[in-house]
């Protein structure tokens, strides 16, 4: 799955308008975080059609500053679940870089082997 980053004025109704821009076109926010970053705000959101996504954005001036691939993990609602996930990856030497979490229990995590990380979580080979 796609998160893209999203780069908006720090301002009152920023968030409500890409929310709404969004929901207008039926676009479901499956996982969001947000935060203040210089003078600006960037939001991170995971969303199933990242094309469709970017050309909305863009046609209401929205910027998007990246798009990656992360890897979404169901998790428990219980603790010491994250670090057990992060523990996990860690111990295989793999750094993560972005996490927060999504809808139905699951864990975002933006990391920089995506490959090892997910050979690890998922047992592919």
């Amino acid at each position: 799955m796609k998160d893209l980053t999203i780069r908006g004025e720090d301002r009152p109704g920023t968030l409500a308008n890409t929310g709404e821009i969004l929901g207008k076109a039926n676009i479901n926010i499956e996982g969001i975080i947000g935060y203040r970053c210089e003078s600006s705000r960037e939001l991170h959101i995971l969303v199933e059609d990242t094309a469709l996504v970017r050309r909305i954005l863009k046609d209401v001036n929205i910027e998007v500053k990246e798009e990656r691939e992360v890897l979404v993990v169901d998790v428990k609602d219980h603790p010491s679940e994250l670090g057990r996930v992060a523990r996990r990856i860690a111990n295989s030497g793999v750094n993560i870089n972005l996490v927060y979490l999504a809808t139905n229990n699951r864990l975002v995590l933006g990391v920089d082997n995506l490959e090892k990380a997910k050979n690890l979580l998922f047992n592919i080979d």
